[in-house]
């Protein structure tokens, strides 16, 4: 059965329509949670208001959808293939000669589709709407409504000066080559803890080396006094290599088409970009991975005898499936980002294990 026959569109739109509503229940449940901890936070604070809390409910919802949107996939699916056991139309398509197969089909196409969009469309507008929420979270901890939390473009990094100051360091060319890392642009910003700039360093380029930064070809910007040039500096900081590392953007924090570039720079710079690779190999296998939801959905709900009973077995089973799934994943997902499998692996292992159990149980179901 092909998803453009009369069935197939049939079939395609009870999915998208229940997808659309379970997605709508669980955005709905998670920004509940979401204001009532803000409120908790910001209890004691008089300067933040509800409209601010709301704000940043709104923006950090998308992070934690993207977290369990396989899981919304698969209750979807679930839905979908009970109410059609259910009402019996599973045992009409069957006995019109459909195999299950053909039945899936349409499913796991529009499936693979909602996959690419979130991929394509969506995770770039979750990741921007997490970075006004991480600007708008700064905002609030400083208690300055003007605060800027800085892009992570190049290498960006914060460390604290003293009790009263903290420098904020941006490089466009970052490079490692043995034990040294060398810097090109460097632009050195100094701040109070109200984030008000109190002096800016400009450095054509630079070297960290122990407890110091050698900054060469140096310009010196003061509010109100004239601008200094030296020909170096050394710069105090507490900042090593490791320290930096550490301080790099999350990937989960960078669009899915911004990761190529970043992964590139990362390399370039002779850092390690496995973490980066890793998730966008993830990204690339979302789609996929949501498919083999829709088949371990299969498993539980494609029963003809539905309407006899069984739905306990049908939602503890999914929702074991569903956490056992989620945990082995995040298993296999460790071992990659220490390094134990390769980044493939770690990325590909789960989602076929899922789909493989799932198509076996299935022709096991079919040949019976």
């Amino acid at each position: 059965m092909t998803p453009n026959s009369i069935l197939g569109r049939y079939l395609t739109k009870q999915i998208i329509i229940n997808f659309i509503m379970v997605l709508l229940m669980v955005l709905g449940v998670v920004l509940l949670f979401e204001v009532i901890e803000l409120l908790r936070r910001t209890s004691d604070r008089d300067d933040v208001g509800f409209a601010l809390v709301m704000e940043l409910a709104v923006t950090k919802m998308p992070r934690t959808i993207e977290m369990v949107f396989p899981f919304v996939m698969m209750i979807a699916a679930m839905v979908t293939f009970w109410k059609l056991s259910k009402s019996n139309e599973f045992v009409i398509i069957r006995a019109a000669g459909v195999s299950i197969w053909g039945f899936l089909t349409p499913v796991l196409v529009a499936t693979f589709v909602i996959g690419v969009l979130n991929t394509a469309a969506i995770n770039p507008i979750s990741a921007r709407m997490y970075d006004w929420y991480e600007t708008l979270e700064y905002r609030m901890e400083t208690r300055n409504p003007k605060a800027v939390l800085f892009s992570d473009q190049g290498l960006w990094i914060r460390e604290a000066l003293d009790d009263t100051h903290v420098m904020v360091l941006q490089a466009k060319s970052v490079r490692q080559e043995k034990d040294d890392l060398l810097l090109r642009e460097i632009s050195i910003l100094e701040m109070d803890r109200r984030s008000q700039p109190t002096r800016r360093l400009e450095a054509f380029a630079g070297t960290l080396e122990d407890g110091y930064f050698d900054l060469k070809d140096v310009r010196i910007f003061i509010p109100g006094k004239p601008t200094e040039v030296l020909n170096s500096l050394h710069y105090k900081t507490n900042l090593t290599p490791e320290r930096i590392k550490e301080n790099f953007v999350e990937p989960e924090a960078i669009s899915f088409w911004d990761l190529p570039a970043i992964i590139k720079f990362y390399e370039m710079s002779g850092f390690s970009a496995l973490r980066h690779q890793i998730r966008y190999l993830s990204l690339l296998v979302s789609p996929f991975m949501l498919c083999s939801m829709v088949l371990v959905a299969a498993v539980f709900a494609l029963r003809p005898n539905n309407r006899r009973g069984g739905v306990m077995f049908l939602i503890v089973g999914g929702i074991t499936t569903g956490f056992v799934f989620y945990f082995l994943s995040q298993l296999v997902y460790a071992f990659g980002l220490n390094g134990y499998i390769p980044a493939g692996m770690a990325v590909w292992t789960p989602t076929l294990i899922a789909a493989f159990i799932s198509v076996a149980i299935l022709l096991h179901l079919e040949d019976g």
